[in-house]
């Protein structure tokens, strides 16, 4: 009893120094972030940019107006998407395909900052987002039963007193913020309390034969379970730490953050959706495929350069042969 209660005080000791430390990084990044995307909302330029980019979309079966919706989560969260969404009242076929790809691509700016701490390009992580969705798009547009309803809708936003949208920020953001101070403590902790009684080898042991299939190696285990419960703002404590105690190379956490761009938040995120009357399943298994693909691809990539690498090496080093004998 004693070890047990000695485990629980060291591990909060552990813990609340790096979750303070975590939270308040997240929370320099999230609140003017957020303020500057409610600017950009209100004035109008979302609506500009996502206007230029409308005619693309239909090359996905999707409509022109899907870029607003698009756009909006690249800023924001998934909570601004289904918003959109119920205003939008789109077909289900496309709706669904439009959700998914913002299951992807969302919360850009918070969530690279993540990715780039923990060793990812933030140019290249964002290039693997947006092109990852585009990727499920195209294979539910291809394996989704119907097609194409070919009507576009409007999105008229309702426009609303500056201070009304001051105000609603404010309200909205408070609550991340206390869910993010919440949220990441509560992580660490248990991660603390794992790793003090030897427990993380739970994860890790059953779920090998599945990581190895993603090509993920068994070091980022624990970070990938996380990324996929909680998302990868919420989980960002428990990825940072791994990768500062050096549990995880640079290597094995670009590996990781290539695939969890593409997929993660399995729960909450598509469970949002289903109160547009979206099926689950749809919404899951295609970014898990892509996320595979990915990784693989990223492996081939540093296969390559590896080999490129050893290969100059060696011209190196027969050149200083041939210079020794000469």
């Amino acid at each position: 009893m004693s070890r047990l209660l000695n485990g629980i005080i060291n591990s909060f000791k552990r813990s609340a120094p790096k979750g303070l430390k975590t939270a308040w990084w997240l929370i320099k990044i999230t609140v003017p972030v957020t303020f500057a995307v409610m600017l950009m909302d209100y004035f109008g330029i979302l609506a500009a940019i996502a206007g230029v980019a409308g005619p693309w979309f239909k090359h996905l079966g999707l409509p022109g107006v899907s870029a607003i919706v698009l756009i909006t989560s690249m800023f924001t969260n998934i909570y601004s998407v289904v918003a959109i969404l119920t205003m939008l009242e789109l077909p289900l076929r496309e709706g669904i395909i439009l959700a998914t790809m913002c299951l992807v691509s969302h919360g850009f700016i918070i969530e690279t900052a993540v990715m780039k701490r923990t060793g990812s390009s933030a140019i290249g992580i964002n290039l693997v987002r947006i092109l990852g969705s585009v990727a499920v798009a195209l294979i539910l547009n291809m394996v989704m039963p119907g097609s194409y309803s070919g009507v576009d809708k409007v999105y008229n936003p309702v426009q609303i007193p500056f201070i009304d949208a001051v105000y609603g920020w404010f309200s909205s953001v408070s609550v991340t913020v206390l869910k993010i101070f919440i949220l990441v403590n509560i992580l660490l902790f248990l991660q603390q309390l794992l790793e003090e009684f030897g427990l993380i080898r739970v994860f890790e042991k059953p779920l090998a034969p599945f990581m190895k299939l993603m090509g993920l190696p068994r070091s980022t285990t624990f970070s990938w379970v996380v990324a996929n419960i909680v998302g990868l703002a919420y989980g960002s404590a428990i990825m940072i730490d791994q990768r500062e105690k050096k549990r995880m190379t640079g290597e094995d956490a670009d590996l990781l953050n290539h695939h969890i761009a593409i997929s993660h938040s399995q729960l909450e995120d598509p469970l949002l959706f289903l109160t547009l009357g979206y099926t689950l399943h749809w919404l899951i298994w295609p970014r898990v495929v892509v996320a595979i693909i990915a990784v693989w691809f990223r492996r081939l990539v540093l296969n390559i350069k590896l080999s490129g690498k050893l290969g100059g090496y060696r011209i190196k080093e027969e050149v200083t042969d041939i210079s020794g004998v000469s």
